[in-house]
């Protein structure tokens, strides 16, 4: 590629990402314009392909595969890397449509146990913009689908001018129309999004879209989400530049909070034209991708770990917005299904609202199920839960509705909540140490009411959320019993009545899986009424991850401040697990508490154990040397525990294994020399859970 060709090449590409000037289209679908326009891309399309300036190419192009898991309610935080994979391509291209892909470098890093494989064209780039007809996943997951510029296209599309821009090069400025694209049909397998139009020349300069859920092949398929950048090289050929498409998988019968992420991402560049490239190099029958010997592929000079190349292209100014392109899509779809999943399942928000054991309601069993509209901008969501210790039921019905930013939300509930702010142990975990060891980390109370809401997304990462309702408030006595006798530790007596509440909340979450200088948190702001008993209560908390030699500081805090009047079930609480390993569970509460942690997590070699396919625990563990201190004041009657004597200091030692996916704590209290020891999962695992 000579020098003019990349300068041409990165200014259009920084041009088209923000820097033109832009001007508003109306938009009237299948307006005569349009129809000119698409009818002039068809045609171009068809002529590229007899266009003897270009007679073939050679590129590199390089490359991320990520496979990510995403869990929680509403599946909001940022999901989680499980295996990511980098790839160096030698890229043919040879008129009118042959091509051949080589993988000269290739290296893979596993975070948690997997043994997933990908599909032969997830390994390569699209060239062509794609053919005639759409498949991705070698058919198996997209088959057929009608390209909106192919001969069938203006058949089977409407289109409509939605936006323009100018970008001003050195020798020119270029004209682009962004023309939406939506099916005739969407009963049919078609794609909706957008296509970007070079005016003058009828040449496609990006496009951006998702599918219709007729064409899922894959019935765990939620959807698939592409984004194709070109560039003008040479300063006469549109040619891919950077590609990203993303693939989300879910339970195909069950509504779950869990969700498997395919996430590719290639950047491409160092084109040469025209150098007479043979056909035997296309006609010998192999697939159009094919992978260079091992010891090929292993000895290429990578300039940087692997660790560290994930961490810059995770950065939130690298990835592309998939969000905002399928926001754009269900914009375009008008409130036709797009999307895989299912109308109607049933499901849960964790395993324990399936079945779960504390000292409140011994052995407790449920169910839920979510009807929700086409465009999931509509759910319905409801559960019910019954006590076999006793005659106690539970359930809640909800309903969100989604308008844009806004999110506006109603339920009405009846649950059995713990005190605290924030979860100290997994719930299934306790469980397990609640029936078998007599051990429950919770302190319940019963909260029956109803509430209204509105959310508003200040952008990708911030939420603003309102919140009011009412609740009944009871006490609820330890009637269950454990495998071998009676709970040991006593009922919370909480103040029994109806409050009336209003909430503000501002949550601002991880932009990315990378987590790399990133600080998360959130903050309330509550109100609350019993009668003549009132109370004001806020509460903040926040996590900030920063590198440290070759491992991680990980640094935590809480703080919370309330008026006189707080009731024992809005008190704030620390001690024990989750907080300060080596004080007594829960033995500090009050009106105001300080919270804070540090984590130092340093990577430790270690022997692994082989697990078959799921490729074994790892040949690494973490080691966690960490400190934290709490405080709490003022008093509330009918809390567990007491206002604090000073600052409660531990120091400790904690390990992750295997992939970190468990974790032991030992921790010391300074003060008294009390030993504490906790073991739970990974803490990235405690909302399914």
């Amino acid at each position: 590629m000579d020098r003019r060709s990349a300068a041409l090449g990165l200014a259009l590409a920084l041009a088209a990402s923000g820097s033109a000037a832009r001007g508003a289209v109306a938009q009237e679908w299948d307006s005569p314009a349009v129809r000119m326009l698409v009818q002039r891309a068809v045609d171009r399309r068809q002529q590229a392909l007899a266009d003897t300036t270009l007679t073939d190419f050679t590129a590199r192009a390089h490359g991320f595969l990520f496979f990510l898991g995403q869990i929680g309610e509403g599946l909001q935080e940022p999901p989680r890397l499980i295996k990511s994979d980098q790839l160096e391509l030698e890229v043919s291209w040879k008129a009118p449509r042959f091509s051949r892909q080589r993988i000269i470098g290739w290296r893979d890093r596993r975070e948690l146990p997997t043994d997933i494989s990908y599909h032969r064209d997830h390994l390569g780039i699209v060239l062509n913009n794609f053919a005639d007809f759409i498949r991705l996943g070698e058919g198996d997951e997209v088959r057929d689908v009608p390209h909106p510029l192919s001969p069938a296209g203006l058949r089977l599309y409407q289109f409509a001018l939605a936006d323009s821009l100018t970008i001003t090069l050195p020798d020119r400025a270029i004209r682009v129309y962004e023309v939406r694209v939506r099916p005739v049909d969407f009963r049919a397998p078609r794609l909706v999004g957008s296509l970007f139009l070079d005016v003058d020349r009828a040449e496609l300069v990006r496009m951006r879209f998702d599918f219709t859920r007729a064409a899922y092949l894959d019935h765990q398929l939620e959807d698939i989400t592409v984004s194709i950048e070109n560039s003008l090289w040479g300063g006469r050929f549109w040619l891919p530049l950077r590609q990203e498409i993303e693939i989300r998988r879910r339970a195909e019968w069950l509504d779950f909070p869990a969700r498997g992420i395919i996430r590719g991402r290639w950047e491409i560049d160092t084109y040469r034209f025209n150098q007479g490239l043979q056909l035997a190099l296309f006609a010998d029958g192999r697939p159009e991708i094919v992978a260079a010997p091992p010891e090929v592929r292993d000895s290429f000079p990578w300039t940087d770990s692997l660790e560290a190349e994930v961490r810059d292209v995770a950065r939130p100014a690298r990835l592309a917005d998939l969000d905002a392109v399928r926001a754009e899509a269900a914009s375009v779809a008008e409130g036709h299904v797009l999307t895989g999943l299912q109308r109607a399942q049933l499901g849960g928000a964790s395993v324990s609202e399936f079945v779960h054991v504390d000292r409140a309601e011994g052995l407790a069993l449920g169910v839920g199920g979510v009807l929700r509209s086409g465009d999931e901008a509509t759910e319905f969501r409801g559960r019910a839960g019954a006590a076999t210790a006793t005659t106690l039921f539970t359930g809640g019905l909800a309903l969100r509705i989604r308008r844009g930013a806004w999110t506006w939300g109603l339920a009405g509930y009846r649950d059995v909540r713990d005190m605290g702010d924030a979860p100290v142990i997994a719930r299934a975990v306790n469980s397990l140490l609640a029936q078998e060891t007599g051990s429950d980390f919770g302190d319940y109370y019963l909260a029956t009411g109803g509430e209204g809401g509105v959310t508003r997304a200040l952008g990708g990462r911030t939420a603003l959320a309102l919140t009011a309702g009412v609740a009944r408030i009871d006490s609820l006595p330890v009637r269950a019993t454990w495998a071998r006798g009676a709970y040991r530790r006593p009922a919370p007596q909480v103040a029994e009545g109806s409050w009336a509440y209003a909430r503000l909340g501002l949550r601002r979450q991880a932009s990315s899986f990378a987590m790399v200088r990133e600080f998360t948190g959130r903050a309330e702001l509550e109100a609350a009424g019993l009668g003549a008993a009132r109370y004001v209560r806020g509460y903040a908390e926040g996590r900030w991850q920063v590198p440290a030699g070759a491992g991680w500081l990980v640094l935590r805090a809480s703080a919370g401040a309330a008026t006189r009047d707080l009731p024992a079930h809005r008190a704030f609480v620390l001690g024990g697990r989750g907080t300060l390993v080596g004080e007594g569970f829960r033995a500090l509460s009050g009106r105001q508490a300080a919270w804070l942690s540090a984590d130092l997590r340093i990577p430790a070699g270690v022997p692994e154990i082989p697990l078959g396919s799921l490729a074994g625990t790892g040949r690494s563990a973490t080691l966690v040397p960490f400190i934290a201190a709490g405080w709490t004041g003022g008093g509330v009657a009918g809390a567990p525990g007491a206002p604090a004597r000073g600052v409660r200091p531990v120091v400790g030692l904690g390990l992750e294994w295997p992939h970190d996916l468990l974790r032991i704590d030992v921790g010391v209290s300074p003060r008294t020399g009390t030993v504490g020891v906790a073991v739970d999962v990974s803490r990235a695992f405690w909302d399914i859970l």
